[in-house]
Formats: C-alpha cells, sequence, structure tokens
C-alpha cells in the first residue's frame, strides 16, 4: 500500500505503511509532497482525490477494521498459514493496541486523504470544489468514526503549521454543516453518475452524520453510550433519506445480486455512491480472501464468515445463497456464503465440466460450519462471495474484474430511515413496511410485527455485511463490546474507538491518545 505525506510529513499522514497481503496493488493513487513554507499548495484534479478512495477498496486495513472487529467474519489461523503476526486475531478478538499495523495503515491513509480533499476543498472552484468538499466529509466521516477525533490544517496554512485537532463531538457538527454547504452545487443523481459525488449520495451521508451524531456526541469518557437519540435528529435522518428516495431513477433492487456482480455499474438501480472499476482496483480480493486454492479462481483461503451469523438467515434468502445463471454453472460457486462440497470447473478452466473440488491432500473439500480463531485445518468455515467475479476473467487468473465496489445504496437509506423512525422520529411511513420493501424482494418472510431495534439490526446485517457497516452499527446499537462467536469475552468499551498511533502522538503535540489505550 502506498502512503501519502502532508504538509508537516510526520504531522498529517505519517510513515510509509506495509502490510501482509496477497491481492494486487491498487493503483489511480497519487503520492503526495511536502509543501514548502512560502509555496502556494498546488490544488489537486478532482479525479486524484476521488483515487483516494481506492485504499478502502481492499480487504485489509479499513474494511479489515470495520469487518473482522464484528459477528460478520473473521480471519482464521490455518496451520502456518495467514497467521500475520496476529493481525487478524487481534482485530476479532478487540487486543489491538497503538502499535497495531492496520490501525497505523488506515490513520496514515486517512491523514493524507485529508490533505488531498482539504486542497480540492478550498482551492477549487465550482462543481469541483462541491465534489471536494463531499469527498472531505466523507473522509472526515470515518476519521471520526474509526479514531475519535480529526486533524484540521488549511490548505494555505504553512508546511511548519502543526495541525489543530478537533475532537468528535465539534467534528460532527463542522462535516454536516459543510456536506450541506455543498449539496447545491452537486448534480442530481442520473444513474450514470453514480462513481461521482451528487445530491443523492450527499444526503445519504447526511443520513448516515445525523443518525450516528448521538454517539459522536457522547462523552469521551464514555464512547460506548449510552446514546441519546435526539428526535430533531433522526426527522433530519428521515429528511435526507426522503429526499434521495425521491429520485426516480433509483429503487430497491428486485434482483439483489446485480448491486455486486461484475455488471453492477450499469446492473444496479439502488447504487448510489461507489468506487468505478478503473485506475488499477481490482475486487478480485472479495473473492479470493476466502476462496480455496482448488476453486476458480484460485483463491488464498483466508476469511470466513461466522455460523451464527450464516445461521441468522432463512434459507431461502437469496442475500444467504443464490445460484446465478452465467456465473454458478461455469464457476461452480453460488454467491453469498459457500458451506458444504465445494465445486468448480475440471482443471481450474471454464467452460471444463464441473467436479467435486478435493483439498491440498485430495480428500474431498468439504467447508465446515465450525472454525477457531487460532488452529484450523484447510477447509475450516463458511466462505464468502460477495462480488462475483466475471468467469470470462477467470481463466487469466480473475485479475480482471470490474465489479464496482458499493460505498452507498438505497436499501441502506431505506433501513437508515426504518431506524430513525423506531428511535423517534416521525414519518407516514412505517418500519415494517420499509423492512418488507426490502425482504420482499429478498425472498426472505415478511415480518408480521414491527420490528425491535435488535430485529433491524440483524436485517442491516443481513443487507449490508461485508459492505463496511457492520462496526458502525453494531456501536450505534450498543453491541460492539458484546461477546460474539469465538470471543468469548465481553471487550473494554474504550475498543469502540481505535487508538492514535504513537509516532502521531509525537509528531503532533495537539494529538491525546484515546482513553483505554
Amino acid at each position: 500500500m502506498k502512503s501519502y505525506v502532508a504538509g508537516v510529513a510526520a504531522a498529517f499522514a505519517l510513515f510509509t505503511s506495509s502490510c501482509t497481503k496477497l491481492e494486487p496493488e491498487l493503483g489511480g493513487q497519487e503520492t503526495i509532497g511536502v509543501v514548502k513554507d512560502g509555496a502556494t499548495p498546488a490544488a489537486p484534479t478532482i479525479s486524484s482525490v476521488y483515487g483516494q478512495l481506492n485504499q478502502l477498496v481492499s480487504q485489509e486495513n479499513w474494511f479489515a477494521l470495520n469487518e473482522h472487529s464484528t459477528d460478520e467474519i473473521l480471519g482464521p489461523t490455518r496451520g502456518t498459514d495467514w497467521d500475520d503476526f496476529g493481525t487478524w486475531r487481534r482485530l476479532h478478538l478487540h487486543t489491538w493496541g497503538p502499535d497495531h499495523n492496520q490501525i497505523n495503515n488506515v490513520w496514515n491513509g486517512l491523514n493524507g486523504a485529508l490533505f488531498q480533499s482539504t486542497l480540492a476543498a478550498e482551492l477549487l472552484t465550482g462543481q469541483a470544489q462541491a465534489e471536494g468538499k463531499f469527498l472531505r466529509s466523507y473522509f472526515r466521516f470515518l476519521m471520526i468514526d474509526a479514531f475519535g477525533q480529526m486533524q484540521v490544517r488549511p490548505a494555505t496554512a504553512p508546511a511548519s503549521a502543526i495541525p489543530s485537532v478537533v475532537p468528535r463531538s465539534e467534528a460532527i457538527d463542522l462535516i454536516i454543516t459543510e456536506l450541506e454547504s455543498a449539496v447545491a452545487g452537486l448534480p442530481a443523481f442520473t444513474g450514470t453518475n453514480r462513481h461521482v459525488a451528487t445530491k443523492e449520495a450527499a444526503w445519504a451521508l447526511l443520513a448516515k452524520l445525523y443518525l450516528n451524531k448521538a454517539v459522536y456526541k457522547a462523552p469521551a469518557t464514555a464512547p460506548a453510550g449510552p446514546y441519546t437519540f435526539a428526535a430533531a435528529d433522526m426527522n433530519k435522518v428521515i429528511q435526507y433519506c426522503n429526499s434521495v428516495a425521491a429520485n426516480t431513477n433509483l429503487a430497491v433492487e428486485t434482483n439483489y445480486w446485480d448491486n455486486f456482480v461484475w455488471t453492477n455499474n450499469s446492473a444496479s438501480s439502488e447504487n448510489i455512491f461507489v468506487r468505478r472499476n478503473t485506475d488499477g482496483i481490482n475486487m478480485v480480493w472479495a473473492t479470493c480472501m476466502g476462496g480455496h486454492y482448488n476453486q476458480a479462481p484460485s483463491g488464498w483461503n483466508g476469511f470466513t464468515t461466522l455460523s451464527d451469523f450464516y445461521d441468522s438467515f432463512e434459507d431461502a434468502d437469496v442475500r444467504k445463497s443464490a445460484t446465478l445463471p452465467g456465473f454458478t454453472d461455469q464457476v461452480g460457486t453460488k454467491a453469498g456464503f459457500n458451506v458444504g462440497q465445494a465445486r468448480g470447473p475440471q482443471g481450474q478452466r471454464i467452460g471444463n465440466p464441473l467436479v467435486d473440488l478435493k483439498d491440498r491432500s485430495g480428500n474431498p473439500l468439504v467447508f465446515t460450519r465450525n472454525v477457531s480463531i487460532f488452529f484450523n485445518g484447510e477447509a475450516s468455515g463458511i466462505r464468502t462471495n460477495k462480488f462475483p467475479l466475471d468467469p470470462s476473467s477467470i481463466n487469466d487468473g480473475g485479475w480482471g474484474s470490474t465489479n464496482d465496489f458499493v460505498f452507498l445504496r438505497l436499501s441502506d437509506v431505506r433501513l437508515m430511515k426504518a431506524e430513525a423512525i423506531l428511535r423517534g422520529g416521525t414519518d407516514a411511513e412505517t418500519p415494517l413496511a420499509i423492512v418488507n420493501s426490502i425482504r420482499s424482494r429478498r425472498n426472505a418472510t415478511a415480518l408480521t410485527a414491527a420490528p425491535t431495534l435488535t430485529v433491524l439490526l440483524a436485517e442491516r446485517g443481513r443487507e449490508l455485511y461485508l459492505e463496511g457497516w457492520r462496526r458502525n452499527d453494531m456501536i450505534r446499537y450498543g453491541v460492539f463490546n458484546k461477546p460474539v462467536q469465538e470471543r468469548a469475552a465481553e471487550s473494554d468499551p474504550t475498543k469502540v474507538i481505535f487508538p492514535i498511533p504513537a509516532i502521531a502522538l509525537s509528531s503532533n503535540p495537539n494529538l491525546k491518545q484515546n482513553p483505554g489505550y
């Protein structure tokens, strides 16, 4: 992964990061040089600022922090494979500290993104500036969500200026104000511009911000709550969700998997904001991180979901597992989760007959429900396949994926509205009607009673798994620290916020370590 140096090299984006990974390098990110005192900073191209999103599209770092720390996914050690100095275990067990490599990488990457998006938000003009403000708001949101504070320095400040630090209790108001001011300069969503900031993307993000406002306003000494959700904030969530839904170019997708397959850039009717699969992005990691070596494409035999999470789905729910025409009949795997006897094309060549696969010892390759955070065989664990790859690319190693990565989509917006109503907001539509309108499209049984918050959290998990929202959701619902499968003990409440890397503390005296670290 690349790292970024912004202004004071050790203050905004720190040391060069490194990490153990198996997927190819992500391209499309520009290294940012130090701005010397007295020099006028150069405004970036808006495309280069969008390139900062690339760091989020990976099996590690930002994605890992928001998924491996939850009940959705874990990285089991398989003999000597996937130990990686315990980086995956520490995330699932909530035993990370300021020295954790992936936490350091996320800190560096987001600070680099904030530097470049600040240049865009303050030095560009017109629509490009509005897009820069959207992107800065998005990166600031990710920063305060993860670290509880953000560094701020104007684009024209001298390089010797140490960034000020804003706690998230204040930062949330700054982010909302800037994003609301940017909406007027953004284009409307048309269905073909989902890879750039639009009014609908800004409204969806504003709904996220207001929905999480109570979390970010919590005292630094009690970051895990309990939280007080103001009715006025929930009504703002509803307002912005309704604004998004009013666009007739958006509709909850009748075919769930059209949101994620290799043609999702055109097939999806509900993806609002995505990272377009250009500039060297490769979504193969989303399949190969859990796929076995002998499958097509050849996977890395890493991550699995947990059987408790898998069992939260009805068997008929297409989100759990689905046979995709033109995919499953060629590749052998289903979209969603795969358990039991693995199948694939003979010789791992698309077009060959599908056969029952064997493991590296010649035994039947049967993915099991059971998995351990510590000791596993090569077939342990239920495997995931959220972004099915184009079968035509797999004979070339599977490195030609065309899937866009999804950040914001309409089903998320609709479920946010349902949650806001349950938390005290007012609207003529009911949470029951909202949830059932989604479940009916997923072949899930309609609910017969109004959902509780517990039921709604489970529905968000089923709808949005492996899209990077689970940690955020579990924190807001007050269950992030609760025991989950393969983590028997409740973690300390301070774990809802990650630590500030030690080198950052030594570089910026305005930064203070978060409680518990």
